[in-house]
């Protein structure tokens, strides 16, 4: 992403100030803060954290669990991505919140956000469906779901492994690469390696607000982390690797970094998005199409054609 303009970098600084509290204020807010995002049994859970001096957001999503359905939101409720062919725009992250009644809603990818057309980067699929497509696009890291939420990832410029598009329900690139087979991977010549040429990228050492996504070595946990501290890439790998993530990579970062609870803004964002994760379980429903389209997904060997 570009570097965040002036008024950009004071919402950043204010919110950044909000949350990290000092002392007996900061101890209260945090027991407060876990006890209200906590969901006893529910697969979906938000807790926060702090490791190796860093607080931060994480969300532990059961993907084992029959009623969990993780999905991408555009903006504007728009049915395609945004593309340099089509624009659907952009849209305020608390709109997007109350509009999905998602158990979880986090930032996405990267988008072009000094464009009119606000392009998305790669290819999107959602709810077994494709919301762009490009055969020729290698840049970035892939996170997939396959049938029954198995998940894979995949860092096409730097392993040899074909990615079956219409065989996903799920799947979004951003990256760079953070974890691989449970070791921290990121470096100056992977990040670069994968497509990526903005500053705070391709030097792993530069912190920046940021998010992650990844899941465990047995698949049945997909990990989210919101950084609420700005982290460095490499830090950001280890976080990830100790809590326990096997495969991750970063999502978009910056102004765009966001994160909601069951309806309420826990990080909010510094500018409109135009495309979101939303996950939802037990206690926040899917919308009954999308649940349709997920038995459907399962049940049928059949897979959506790729756009032509």
């Amino acid at each position: 992403m570009p570097p965040l303009t002036p008024a950009a970098l004071r919402f950043k600084l204010s919110r950044r100030s909000f949350l990290l509290l000092g002392g007996a204020a900061f101890t209260t807010a945090f027991s407060m803060t876990k006890t209200v995002i906590a969901q006893t049994n529910a697969p979906v859970q938000t807790t926060q954290r702090s490791l190796r001096g860093i607080a931060f957001y994480q969300t532990c999503v059961d993907l084992s669990h029959p009623q969990t359905l993780v999905t991408i939101a555009l903006a504007n409720n728009a049915l395609q991505a945004n593309s340099t062919e089509r624009t659907y725009g952009d849209e305020p992250f608390p709109q997007m919140v109350r509009r999905l009644q998602a158990a979880v809603v986090a930032n996405g990818t990267f988008f072009n956000t000094a464009a009119a057309h606000r392009e998305v980067m790669g290819n999107m699929i959602a709810g077994g469906r494709f919301l762009r497509y490009r055969a020729w696009e290698r840049r970035g890291t892939t996170l997939s779901l396959r049938q029954n939420n198995q998940p894979e990832m995949i860092t096409p410029n730097l392993e040899e492994r074909s990615r079956e598009w219409s065989q996903y329900w799920f799947s979004i690139t951003c990256g760079p690469r953070l974890v691989t087979n449970g070791r921290v991977s990121v470096t100056a010549e992977s990040v670069r390696a994968e497509g990526f040429t903005t500053a705070h990228l391709v030097n792993p050492q530069t912190p920046a607000a940021r998010s992650a996504v990844g899941f465990s070595q047995d698949g049945k946990q997909l990990l989210m982390v919101t950084f609420i501290d700005s982290v460095s890439l490499q830090r950001a790998a280890e976080v990830m690797r100790d809590i326990g993530a096997s495969q991750a990579m970063n999502l978009d970062g910056g102004a765009s970094v966001a994160l909601a609870n069951r309806g309420s803004v826990l990080y909010p964002t510094g500018r409109n998005l135009t495309n979101v994760i939303a996950v939802y379980d037990t206690t926040n429903a899917a919308p009954a199409a999308l649940q349709d389209a997920w038995r459907q997904f399962q049940q049928s060997e059949l897979r959506p054609e790729l756009p032509r």
